[in-house]
């Protein structure tokens, strides 16, 4: 049965699925576009998602976004979205039940995003797209893998760069393969040159 948006959207604010739903002030649903032919899935919304219901807006959010604009993505390249919908307490991983309460919602938003490449931040999302909670994301990421129809890159979620900032030149080459490969794709425009990687680190404000 097709879904609209709009309804979609309905269902996700409507969603008592997991004991997240009591806690939440707000349903973080997605940042973007909502239709993009690059979808980003990170882990879950810490305490400013949770304020202003958009996903990847608080620190490690804004991280991301410079090298995305660094990277020459805008918003109508990409959708970004979490594994759950609600914010864990105390911004703590998002449990086994919590992650499966969530994942029809999320493979129905996967469904309407259309996306071609899906970028998997961290190892909760990764954990959920292929059962593999051994995985290190330090020997995963940074290598495409095929999966029912679409082009997944596993990397570091923004967060883990904040922690280990001399790992970020690894997220930063992850994003340059994805845009890299959009190019080869028509999904993207080229780049005129090489970009350099942003150095500053974003406020915790």
């Amino acid at each position: 049965m097709k879904i609209s948006w709009s309804d979609f959207v309905e269902q996700c604010n409507t969603c008592e699925a997991c004991p997240l739903s009591k806690t939440r002030k707000n349903v973080v649903i997605y940042r973007g576009n909502v239709v993009a032919p690059i979808m980003f899935v990170g882990e879950g919304p810490g305490a400013t998602e949770d304020e202003q219901g958009l996903p990847f807006v608080g620190q490690a959010g804004r991280l991301l976004q410079l090298l995305l604009d660094a990277q020459g993505f805008s918003t109508k390249d990409f959708h970004i979205a979490n594994v759950v919908k609600c914010r864990p307490p105390e911004n703590r991983v998002p449990t086994d039940a919590e992650a499966a309460a969530c994942k029809k919602l999320l493979g129905t938003q996967i469904l309407l995003c259309k996306p071609k490449i899906i970028v998997l931040l961290g190892k909760t999302a990764y954990t959920l797209f292929t059962g593999d909670k051994n995985a290190k994301m330090t020997q995963i990421r940074g290598a495409f893998i095929e999966k029912n129809g679409y082009l997944i890159l596993p990397t570091f979620h923004p967060a883990y760069i904040l922690r280990n900032n001399n790992e970020r030149v690894k997220l930063w080459k992850d994003i340059e393969m994805v845009r890299k490969k959009a190019e080869e794709m028509g999904l993207m425009e080229p780049l005129p040159g090489a970009p350099d990687m942003p150095t500053e680190r974003p406020s915790s404000k």
